[in-house]
């Protein structure tokens, strides 16, 4: 049975148990889009919140105008305290616009949002909702190192499905990203972020405390820019992580607007941006070069493995990745990261009511779903879109 302990502590899930955890001291994000809607995932995950528990549930929401208010109704129907943030209305779009904080949206943004309003708690958990594998015990499992001593504790797993290795961007793309770098730099942010099991995963907690310092990346760098944020603001001692078991994304395909190869330009540029805050001056002539080479050797060993498990393997389709793979090997360009809530030029009670506003204008006065943000009193009134999904795919 495996207990080893990395550089962060590392809590392994060796029985069914679910430990004790302040769920009732926290607030829960989940992001969704249209494609969740109703879907027996986004639905078992809402349902086994209910066994949780939480103070609330937030969901920042993209949709269409036509969709945004039955989502919200539906989002409704469930025995939890669930606020509905819809991300894309006018009235948001002016707030956010008037502040400067308007510009590239994806899931990234769609969490920042929702984590102003999640400050209202003493804790915060974030997860998909695509999750075929969900189970309550998640939420648990991610506070309890939170509420013994840590400030940040990520999700990992194994992504084995249907007979064959996933998690394809974080083997064939990340994980070799982060050994070429470490092979020339000796640097703590890159043994810090090789000391996660998955650290494309979606899934994390925090104190609030934490959250309100988070820079945040607007798309799919989410999950390694707050990783880079913890290493500057928890450092190895205050961060753990934590062992969810069997979990299920959908797969994504490498190609396409919201395919692995897109998602691995912003990867890229959130790993290398977190490595250059931390003070790592990086060699990036020959950075693609030692990034195929240290894949090329991880390709070696994961056939190994496969072929030890009895698992299909397509180490050419493997090799095919990682050349697709190399392009997103480069130097980040403009840092368009939001702002930490605490340094934020907005209050999350005037993103709240600005997204109420919306709410209400489409789906009418009476719409509980609307109303249900309740901004605090006294709230402040008051880009382009990247419309891809916000769930986890197969990272």
């Amino acid at each position: 049975m495996e207990y080893v302990q990395e550089r962060v502590t590392t809590l392994h899930a060796l029985t069914d148990h679910r430990p004790d955890a302040p769920t009732g001291r926290a607030a829960v994000v989940v992001p969704m889009t249209e494609r969740e809607y109703g879907t027996l995932a986004a639905e078992r995950v809402l349902a086994a919140l209910e066994r949780v528990d939480p103070a609330r549930v937030i969901v920042p929401l993209r949709a269409t105008p036509d969709r945004a208010g039955p989502f919200a109704a539906w989002l409704d129907g469930f025995d939890l305290d669930v606020e509905a943030l819809w991300c894309d209305g006018p009235r948001l779009a002016d707030l956010l616009a008037e502040h400067g904080l308007d510009g590239d949206r994806g899931k990234g943004r769609d969490v920042w949002l929702a984590l102003g309003r999640a400050l209202r708690e003493e804790f915060v958990v974030v997860h998909d909702a695509d999750t075929a594998t969900y189970s309550p015990a998640f939420v648990n499992r991610l506070l309890f190192p939170i509420a013994h001593g840590h400030e940040f504790a990520k999700g990992y797993y194994a992504r084995v499905e249907d007979g064959a290795l996933y998690g394809r961007l974080f083997r064939l793309f990340f994980r070799p990203l982060i050994r070429a770098l470490a092979d020339a730099h000796d640097a703590d942010v890159l043994a810090y972020l090789e000391s996660f099991r998955y650290a494309l995963a979606g899934e994390f907690a925090a104190t609030t405390d934490l959250v309100s310092r988070l820079r945040v990346q607007r798309g799919w760098g989410l999950e390694i820019g707050t990783l880079g944020e913890a290493f500057s603001h928890a450092g190895f001692a205050g961060s753990a992580q934590v062992d969810l078991g069997r979990y299920e994304h959908d797969h994504r395909s490498v190609d396409g607007p919201t395919g692995l190869a897109d998602m691995s330009r912003a990867v890229g540029a959130a790993t290398l941006r977190a490595v250059a805050d931390a003070g790592v001056d990086v060699e990036y002539d020959t950075l693609p070069g030692r990034y195929r080479e240290a894949a090329t050797e991880l390709i070696r060993r994961y056939r190994t493995d496969a072929a030890f498990n009895g698992l299909a393997y397509d180490r050419d389709d493997e090799r095919d990745q990682v050349a697709t793979y190399a392009d997103a090997v480069a130097e980040p360009g403009p840092d368009t990261r939001l702002p930490a809530w605490g340094d934020a030029p907005i209050s999350p009670a005037a993103v709240a009511e600005a997204a109420a506003a919306d709410l209400e204008a489409i789906a009418g006065t009476s719409s509980g779903a609307a109303s249900r943000a309740s901004p605090e009193p006294n709230a402040e009134s008051s880009g382009h879109a990247d419309r891809s999904p916000t769930g986890g795919g197969d990272r």
